[in-house]
C-alpha cells in the first residue's frame, strides 16, 4: 500500500477485504470461469454501500436514479433487488419500492447468539502466530488511528474486520463466508444508532486486550474476554435500540 495514502482509507479497504468473499459464477460446464455477472457486480457495489455506512437502515433505493447511476437496465437491477431481498439486505414494500432493511430487536439478539458461537471456539483454539491474528492487531491499530482523527464509521469498520479475522482463526471457508453475511446485518444494526462514538468507543480498547491474550498465547483467557464483552455488546445495543424505538 502507498504510504502516502489517506489513512481514512485504511478502515474502508481493511473491512472490505474481510468481507470479500469468493462467490460462485455461471460460467461454463467445466465451472473455470469465475467472472461475475453483471447483477453480480452491481449487488456487489450495492453491499459495499451498506458495509462502509453510506447507505443505512431505511434508505430508499430508487430505481430510476440507481439505473441511471450504474448504467445498467431496470430488468437488471430488479434482479439484484430480488437477490438482496432474499439475503436480508433490502426490503419491498407494496406501492412504495425497495428500502435497505431495519434490524429488528429479535435480528439482534440472534446476531449475537451466532457471534458467541462461531468467535468465543475459534479464539478459543487458535494458535498465536496464525496469520489472522496479525490482521486482528492491524484492525485494532486502525481502530485507534480512527478514534484519534475522531472517524468514528471508520472505527466500526476496523471492529467488524477484528471479528471477521477473528473466524478466520477457525480456518473454515465456510464459517468464513457465513460470517460475511452476519457482517452485513451487523453494519445495519451499527447504522441504527445514531452515535458511532457511543456505540463504538467502549469496545476499542477490549479488542486490543483480546489480541494480546492471544499474542500471548492465552487464547482461552481471550475466548473467556470475548464471550463477556460479546455479552455486554449485545445488552448496550439492545438498551440503545430500545430507547430510539422509544423516541424515534
Amino acid at each position: 500500500m502507498n504510504k502516502k495514502q489517506d489513512k481514512t482509507e485504511l478502515p474502508k479497504l481493511l473491512e472490505q477485504e474481510a468481507l470479500a468473499a469468493p462467490r460462485t459464477r455461471r460460467g461454463g460446464g467445466n465451472g473455470s470461469d469465475t467472472s461475475p455477472t453483471l447483477a453480480e457486480s452491481v449487488a456487489d457495489h450495492i453491499r459495499e454501500r451498506v458495509v462502509s455506512g453510506i447507505l443505512v437502515p431505511g434508505s430508499h433505493l430508487s430505481e430510476i436514479h440507481l439505473t441511471e447511476e450504474l448504467q445498467v437496465s431496470r430488468n437488471t437491477l430488479r434482479e439484484v433487488f430480488r437477490l438482496l431481498t432474499k439475503e436480508g439486505l433490502l426490503r419491498y414494500e407494496a406501492n412504495r419500492g425497495v428500502f435497505v432493511s431495519t434490524p429488528s430487536m429479535s435480528t439482534i439478539v440472534d446476531i449475537y447468539r451466532v457471534r458467541r458461537l462461531i468467535e468465543c471456539p475459534a479464539l478459543r483454539q487458535a494458535h498465536p502466530r496464525h496469520p489472522a491474528a496479525r490482521k486482528m492487531r492491524e484492525a485494532v491499530d486502525i481502530a485507534h488511528q480512527c478514534r484519534e482523527a475522531g472517524d468514528w464509521l471508520g472505527v466500526g469498520s476496523a471492529d467488524i474486520a477484528f471479528h471477521a479475522s477473528i473466524v478466520e482463526l477457525a480456518d473454515s471457508q465456510r464459517l468464513s463466508d457465513f460470517y460475511r453475511q452476519i457482517s452485513l446485518e451487523l453494519r445495519l444494526v451499527f447504522g441504527l444508532l445514531r452515535d458511532p462514538e457511543f456505540l463504538h468507543g467502549p469496545f476499542i480498547d477490549q479488542n486490543r486486550a483480546i489480541v494480546s491474550q492471544l499474542e500471548e498465547g492465552n487464547s482461552v483467557l481471550g475466548a473467556d474476554t470475548l464471550e463477556a464483552y460479546l455479552l455486554q455488546a449485545e445488552r448496550f445495543i439492545l438498551g440503545a435500540y430500545s430507547r430510539l424505538m422509544a423516541n424515534p
